[in-house]
């Protein structure tokens, strides 16, 4: 009214007399509908209560709903939380149940998380026969304990079927002194109080045994090869409490398929003996692991006992991420089929199991035609998919047989989506695993209540590494339908061999049709590039080794692992890997090097070069070959290459015979080579200066060679002619060794001649040298 009376007003003050009196109609008009739509919209009395705001005031969580789908003669108990939110003190207050109608479509389970105000109309009355609970007053922000307990009978059921069932808190407050609905909680409630008139569903749940990747292939360098592990976060997973050992002690007894990657079992094993976690500076320490690690491989091979075990290529690889990056580079394909080998023999060999091995399983079930194709170019004839990726033409809600026949003698198996998302989500919370496990127990009967007549084989794969309360909420679910309800467990193999629903779509959708989310989410080419290069460097270092398996089972584990589906969203991490793999790999390889050789002078016309070769592996090293090349091969020749063999930890000199043609500097490269022609190592150069004797000097140093001889030949006449004056009883110069009628000697007071006999040591030692002469590095 006022707002009309200021429209009037200004009107009234800038328009003629004959506008105003209209304009004032008009005013009057709108203001008496402005006031009847108001007076509709008031509540008829303050019975209703059903206002939004109130509805809020305060939080009602539902912790824990037993049993999960009751039956006509049991007791229905459900217990939780309620908290002031808002800024009045809560008095009068009672926790109550209310059944709202039937649900009738999956659709509306999605909706019921959606609506927030409580409306009387759909959440219905609350159940009588006091069965309340009274709530002492509540301060903001204060919270209390509730547990209702009542038979199931007394919620008046219907026909088999989901009933809404709502949890409210109503009182009152300061501002509003009178009762009404101030908070709620909806959950599910699946009934079924007999057995089914109809065909039971037969369902198959997977329960994945993934990890992230924990292992890399560096090891201890000794005998044993203890591996050495980047940190002991695996360990608090296998001990008690932890994800991976609650998901072996839930799973134990369950009416589950096992979905394991084998890289998960071969890391745990490595466990069970000695191993060491990465420290700076090489500082590695001992892990704590072990017993730990014994443990839970002794329980998962009891739990796995009579169960189907389905076994994922190791280190589960990114089927998607080598479809759409890693086909485009050479070689990155052939990893898939090693991964799916090893698989085999990983899994009978640690859990004394045979498992499956012709199941693929895309991250998320999202499929397209080249992820098919990848996925079954190993073996694999069985892709898990999911229904929102293999969508039903025209959008229809029923949910087929998983099985579709998709050509080429493959089979799509085609996990539910709404029963296989039904675990995402923190679920730290008890509200949050309850309204989980109601959800899912809620979609599995309205599948079911489809076409009761028709027996269908449905799939769940849910999240591949679920945390330990999705693992319990998970567990909670199946041992509600464990007692034989409206559904019976199938093994996986058998869920793949059921007769196809003949109008399911069989059609695997193309490339366009992958989400974007997910293609952000995988490798790059550049990280199956690098992938490329290790496994190349890796190819040209185990030709060379007397014990191939000691570098090529470690680095061939850790480079499927570089693959793995578990990268996804994490690339840092991906490259940091790679990195370490291929950094190590360099290491190792630089292990068998050529030591480097100082310059060198060769001062005759033939002589012999040594060139060495150290070896610092535990292993030897064969299939070597060493070359040296001459820069100037008309200067200096080098005979041809010879074979290299190292032992473990030693070295080896090989010599080769080298002839000189000319003087001056010769630049020598020597480096190693495989039997296959391709050269190992970096290459190393010396520089050798030749100086070669020319034909003069040669002649010089005959002609004192010989003038050497001719002065021996003198001293030894000398001595004779001597020798027999003495024995003819010479004169007094012969006492004295002289001779008055020779040139000269010591007693005829002239020097010294070289044919004296002090010269003789002089004599021996001018022998000319032998044609070859060992060149000093």
């Amino acid at each position: 009214m006022a707002e009309a009376a200021e429209v009037q007003e200004a009107f009234e003050g800038t328009a003629p007399a004959p506008a105003c009196r209209w304009f004032r109609h008009v005013a009057v008009l709108l203001s008496g509908v402005l006031l009847f739509v108001g007076l509709t919209q008031l509540p008829a009395a303050p019975a209703a209560h059903a206002d939004s705001p109130g509805t809020r005031t305060v939080d009602v969580s539902v912790d824990t709903l037993t049993p999960v789908a009751p039956k006509q003669d049991d007791t229905l108990t459900v217990s939780g939380t309620v908290t002031n939110s808002g800024k009045s003190t809560v008095t009068g207050a009672h926790v109550g149940l209310r059944v709202g109608s039937q649900i009738s479509t999956r659709s509306d389970i999605d909706d019921l998380a959606d609506r927030t105000p409580f409306s009387p109309g759909t959440d219905g009355s609350e159940v009588g026969g006091n069965h309340s609970q009274k709530i002492d007053a509540l301060a903001p922000g204060v919270s209390r304990d509730f547990t209702l307990t009542l038979p199931v009978k007394d919620l008046a059921l219907g026909k088999d079927g989901v009933y809404q069932l709502g949890i409210t808190l109503s009182g009152q407050t300061s501002g509003q002194p009178y009762e009404r609905v101030l908070g709620i909680q909806r959950t599910l409630l699946p009934w079924q109080p007999s057995g089914t008139d109809g065909k039971k569903t037969q369902l198959t749940f997977l329960w994945p045994l993934i990890s992230a990747t924990h292992l890399t292939a560096r090891t201890e360098s000794d005998q044993q090869q203890t591996p050495v592990f980047p940190n002991d976060d695996l360990a608090a997973e296998l001990a008690p409490g932890g994800r991976l050992q609650q998901l072996v002690a839930l799973g134990k007894g369950l009416p589950i398929t096992w979905v394991i990657d084998p890289d998960l079992l071969a890391t745990v094993e490595a466990m069970t003996k000695s191993y060491r976690i990465a420290g700076p500076d090489d500082q590695n320490t001992p892990g704590r692991g072990q017993a730990v690690a014994k443990q839970w491989l002794n329980q998962l091979q009891e739990a796995v006992t009579n169960r189907q075990v389905v076994a994922l290529p190791f280190g589960d690889p990114d089927l998607a991420s080598l479809a759409h990056k890693g086909k485009d580079v050479s070689g990155a394909l052939s990893h898939l089929q090693s991964a799916t080998e090893l698989a085999s023999t990983t899994v009978d060999t640690i859990l004394g199991v045979k498992p499956r091995t012709d199941f693929a399983w895309p991250a998320e079930g999202a499929v397209d035609s080249s992820i098919v194709d990848v996925a079954t170019s190993a073996g694999a004839h069985n892709v898990i998919a999911r229904s929102d990726s293999l969508r039903e033409s025209g959008g229809s809600p029923y949910a087929p047989t998983a099985a579709r026949q998709i050509g080429g003698g493959n089979t799509a198996v085609v996990a539910d989506a709404r029963l296989s998302t039904a675990f995402q989500g923190e679920m730290i919370r008890g509200n949050d695993s309850s309204l989980a496990v109601q959800r899912f127990l809620a979609q599995s009967l309205m599948v079911n209540k489809q076409t009761p007549e028709n027996e269908r084989s449905i799939v769940v794969a849910p999240q591949r590494m679920p945390t330990s309360s999705q693992a319990q909420a998970m567990a909670t679910a199946l041992k509600g339908l464990s007692d034989g309800r409206w559904t019976q467990p199938l093994d996986l193999g058998d869920a793949a061999k059921a007769q196809p629903d003949p109008a399911a779509n069989q059609q695997v959708p193309g490339g366009g049709s992958y989400p974007d989310s997910l293609r952000a989410q995988e490798l790059s080419t550049e990280a199956f590039e690098a992938i490329q290069r290790t496994q190349s460097t890796l190819d040209s270092f185990k030709v060379i080794l007397t014990a191939q398996d000691r570098v090529v089972t470690p680095f061939g584990s850790a480079i499927m692992r570089e693959m793995s589906t578990s990268w996804r969203g994490n690339p840092k991490g991906a490259a940091e890997f790679r990195d370490a793999v291929q950094s190590y790999l360099d290491q190792l390889t630089r292990q068998v090097h050529l030591i480097n050789k100082s310059d060198a002078t060769l001062s005759g016309r033939s002589a012999t070069i040594p060139v060495t070769v150290q070896n610092g592996l535990l292993q030897g090293v064969q299939g070597l070959r060493l070359v040296l090349t001459s820069s100037q091969p008309n200067r200096l020749k080098i005979d041809a290459s010879q074979p290299v063999e190292v032992a473990g930890g030693r070295q080896q000199s090989v010599k080769f015979e080298t002839r000189a043609n000319a003087n001056g500097p010769v630049q020598v490269t020597a480096r190693l080579y495989a039997d296959d022609g391709q050269p190992y190592g970096e290459p190393m150069t010396f520089t050798v200066h030749v100086t070669s004797i020319t034909p003069m000097v040669l002649l010089v140093i005959a002609g004192g060679v010989l003038l050497l001889v001719l002065a021996g030949l003198r001293i030894y006449i000398q001595r004779k002619r001597a020798a027999a004056r003495r024995a003819a009883g010479g004169g007094p110069d012969d006492e004295d060794g002289g001779d008055s009628g020779d040139d000269g000697g010591p007693g005829d007071g002239r020097p010294e001649q070289p044919g004296d006999p002090a010269s003789e040591s002089g004599a021996r030692d001018g022998d000319p040298s032998g044609s070859g002469e060992k060149v000093e590095r």
